[in-house]
């Protein structure tokens, strides 16, 4: 399902892409290839960042270090950079280069482009490269103190733009007009989450099932979901860090996911995933609308991918649990890599792709059997999400962005 008003269904126009839940209608896609083989176009970027590339019609935006400032670059999908715009300077660098100010992905409708970076700086550029607004989340609600930067991706849906703040003191959800920055809500996320607990990494998702639309909002310990159109909170799902087993450093990073009539809630370091009936009011805990619960194996980093009825689950330390999403049975376990991943996994044409932080990425065949299809090698770090549209598989690197591309078959008489 495509978010309204968000791109083309070929697009990848935010983070988790047309569906919001890391997967694609595209076919046609690539297994196997190497940093030249079925690559169209490799272009060179002037320095390494986590997020994910937003692509729509025949415009690529990601956001990047670049030296000590922070930029935004568009390119077109032939593989040349059109233009580059300096948000800031001043970069920092998080956990021996793990993030920095331009972890956060960009989102965009074919006509704007939207970018949030680590130091609270939040902008609206045309396609052509225009400026349209500038804004900054710190200097209007306060400071952040998260510990491993900021690096939230806003969420946009129809004519907001949405951005979370969840951390020690001052969370917070903001809903902003898409084309003037103005703001249209704000909600104070409250939540009895001790010390480290209270931090998210998360970002903000959109729940729809045709006649329902949610925003799902992650962390301090609690899955909570809004109205979209003042953020009052409608209903929220806790234990995912019980008390009786508290773990005052549990802070989220993966993101829920969801489709119609289900939202899959990791939490993090092993601890519980849920599965979620979205139609509940007020607190869920101990109630029907919690559909099942797997008490240990979540994801830590990835945000899980859902599709035909399936969770794929990607641990950090390289293991890939199958979740039958129903009834949260765990149809297998299998390693794929020893090694740390931080990209969430992605799904079309009926293929998982992995990246892993080593530059390995794997490709896995979906369904209730495991198999691999293909280990590439890229020889270059990765921990942005890949992309899918148009065809390609577009991967980020530390170094270059790539587009990976099947050959074409010759035309009947070539």
């Amino acid at each position: 399902m495509a978010l309204p008003g968000v791109g083309f269904a070929a697009d990848w126009p935010q983070w988790r892409g047309p569906a919001g839940n890391g997967t694609s209608p595209e076919t046609g896609l690539p297994s196997t290839w190497s940093t030249t083989e079925n690559v169209s176009w490799r272009l060179a970027l002037p320095g390494p960042a986590g997020s994910t590339p937003a692509v729509s019609k025949d415009r690529i935006y990601l956001t990047s270090a670049d030296g000590e400032s922070v930029v935004l670059i568009c390119a077109s999908t032939a593989g040349k950079e059109l233009w580059r715009r300096t948000i800031a300077k001043g970069n920092k660098t998080i956990r021996k280069d793990e993030g920095n100010w331009a972890s956060p992905s960009p989102a965009t409708d074919g006509q704007h482009v939207w970018a949030f970076f680590g130091n609270g700086d939040l902008v609206c550029y045309t396609s052509a490269g225009k400026l349209v607004w500038k804004t900054n989340t710190q200097k209007l609600y306060g400071d952040f103190d998260h510990w491993h930067g900021m690096a939230s991706s806003p969420l946009l849906v129809d004519d907001k733009l949405v951005v979370m703040c969840v951390q020690i003191k001052n969370s917070y959800v903001v809903a902003l007009d898409k084309l003037t920055g103005t703001e249209l809500w704000k909600h104070s996320r409250d939540t009895d989450a001790d010390h480290e607990s209270k931090h998210s990494y998360a970002s903000p998702v959109l729940y729809e099932d045709g006649s329902t639309r949610l925003l799902l909002i992650h962390g301090g310990d609690y899955t909570t979901a809004h109205s979209l159109g003042d953020g009052k909170e409608i209903w929220r799902c806790g234990s995912l860090n019980p008390k009786s087993d508290y773990n005052r450093f549990l802070r989220f990073v993966a993101s829920p996911t969801s489709e119609p009539g289900l939202v899959v809630v990791p939490s993090a370091k092993n601890h519980p995933i849920l599965g979620i009936d979205p139609a509940g009011k007020g607190n869920l805990d101990g109630t029907k609308h919690v559909s099942w619960r797997l008490k240990r194996g979540t994801s830590d980093v990835p945000t899980p991918t859902l599709s035909s009825g399936l969770v794929y689950n990607l641990r950090e330390n390289g293991v890939l649990i199958c979740i039958d999403a129903k009834g949260g049975e765990k149809i297998y376990e299998q390693r794929i890599h020893r090694t740390r991943q931080r990209a969430s996994p992605v799904l079309a044409d009926g293929k998982l792709y992995v990246a892993s932080r080593d530059g390995e990425v794997f490709v896995i065949k979906e369904g209730r059997e495991f198999e691999v299809l293909a280990k590439n090698t890229m020889g270059e770090e990765i921990t942005a999400t890949p992309a899918i549209a148009g065809g390609r598989v577009y991967l980020r690197t530390w170094a270059a962005l790539y587009a990976i591309e099947a050959p074409r078959k010759a035309a009947s008489g070539d």
